[in-house]
Order: structure tokens, then C-alpha cells, then sequence
């Protein structure tokens, strides 16, 4: 049997190694690859310590129920965006987030996920609050 080397797999597919299941999301006509938080410690891992982040691709983080949820950047050595988004698929406010920053980001209502992508992608998609993000059917319930 050969043996493969799954960090440096994974760190060619821009993928954290510790997140199997993702997801393709739509907001618009924009199409996104997202990796799966659904469990109580991916949420709390997050993108900590990832360097790296395709360009339409983020990390979708899901929920047992909604409600107001709390982001930091403890560890996480690139900037990113986030978007709040309720169970309905609307986005309730997207934030930017600083690299290796405490600061503490909040979804304004209560939202069922997260959605973290590159720094800027959500203005630089013209994406605002009240969109919808489609395809979150997919994605396998909070833990």
C-alpha cells in the first residue's frame, strides 16, 4: 500500500485537513465550495492556522438552532469576511475580519450559519444583507 501524505494533500486543495464534507452554495449567479463546521469542535477550529483559501471557496458553519453567534480571528493568520445567515437562506450582516485579531464579530439577529470567505469577497461580489444563499438544504445539521 502506498502511503499518502493527507496534510500535504490537503494543503494542495486549499482544504484544512481535520473537514471532509463541503458543499456548493449559491448567492446570485456566484458559486461556492464550502468546506462543513457542523460539530462542535470544527466551530470552534474554524480556519485557525489555514494560510490558504481558494478563491471562491470558504468554510460554512452550521448550527443546532439559531441564534446570536460569536466570531474572533484568535490564531487565524488570514484576513476574512464573514456573513451571518439565517435558517431561511437570508443574509442577516456580513463583517470584516482582521487576521489574528480578538475582536469579537456578531451576527445582528439570529442566524442558523456563518459563512467565512476571503477578506473583501462578499463587496467585491456586490453580495449584501438580505441576499439569499442558496443550497444550504445540503448541509448536514448542527451538532
Amino acid at each position: 500500500m502506498r502511503w499518502i501524505n493527507l496534510p500535504l494533500l490537503f494543503s494542495l486543495l486549499h482544504l484544512p485537513p481535520s473537514y471532509a464534507d463541503e458543499i456548493m452554495l449559491h448567492i446570485g449567479e456566484h458559486e461556492i465550495r464550502a468546506v462543513i463546521a457542523n460539530t462542535p469542535a470544527a466551530r470552534q477550529n474554524g480556519l485557525m492556522h489555514s494560510h490558504c483559501l481558494c478563491a471562491n471557496c470558504g468554510m460554512l458553519f452550521v448550527f443546532p438552532q439559531e441564534g446570536k453567534y460569536h466570531f474572533w480571528m484568535k490564531d487565524t493568520p488570514r484576513p476574512l469576511a464573514i456573513a451571518f445567515i439565517s435558517a431561511n437562506g437570508s443574509i442577516v450582516n456580513i463583517d470584516e475580519m482582521e487576521a489574528n485579531s480578538t475582536q469579537i464579530h456578531s451576527g445582528l439577529n439570529n442566524a442558523m450559519y456563518a459563512l467565512e470567505m476571503n477578506q473583501n469577497w462578499f463587496a467585491q461580489h456586490d453580495i449584501k444583507a438580505r441576499d439569499h444563499v442558496a443550497g444550504l438544504q445540503q448541509a448536514p445539521p448542527g451538532e
